[in-house]
């Protein structure tokens, strides 16, 4: 058994000096302000609008231990493929300290019991990760997750949304800080 214990603390030790250095995450901080620009998505489930351009606005403010998120986007997925309608859609969202790094919506629920998704944040290193989580009444799933990562000349945004296991719906933009 002592043999067993050796090979264990070698394999720490090991695993310790082969890992990879990890960046430091940022502070939510960072992410605070305004910020516009636009992005193109691509859809799986689309006939006449599998590409897009879209609008896109992201508003980052602190809230107490946590801090409060909005996305505005404008759409351009419907109509004449000629001339698509525009619709913009808006989303808040008020996340709280769970844990060092992480935070979960105010308005959580169990997701199980229907209504609004579940939704969690984290920063890893330069990106804000925001997850959306909801079981359908059949036991399906959908989970959305928008990244947004930080560099010298703004934000990207790269988006997924998950249907069952499938990606559907993907965007990838970039936005510009307008406004502390």
């Amino acid at each position: 058994m002592g043999w067993l214990r050796k090979l264990a603390g070698i394999v720490v030790i090991v695993g310790a000096v082969a890992a990879p250095a990890r960046a430091a995450d940022l502070n939510i901080a960072a992410f605070f302000g305004q910020w516009q620009g636009n992005a193109v998505s691509e859809s799986a489930i689309s006939l006449y609008f599998q590409l897009t351009s879209r609008d896109i606005g992201v508003t980052v403010a602190p809230s107490g231990d946590g801090f409060t998120l909005t996305w505005n986007t404008v759409q351009r997925q419907k109509g004449d493929p000629n001339n698509p309608a525009e619709r913009l859609k808006s989303t808040t969202v008020q996340f709280r300290a769970e844990r060092p790094g992480v935070w979960r919506s105010v308005d959580t629920r169990d997701p199980l019991a229907g209504g609004a998704p579940y939704i969690w944040a984290s920063i890893r290193e330069n990106t804000l990760v925001v997850n959306a989580l909801q079981i359908n009444t059949d036991g399906g799933y959908e989970i959305q997750v928008y990244r947004r990562t930080l560099s010298g000349t703004g934000m990207t945004l790269e988006f997924v949304r998950i249907v069952d296991g499938e990606p559907v719906r993907t965007a990838k933009g970039r936005l510009i800080k307008v406004a502390n």
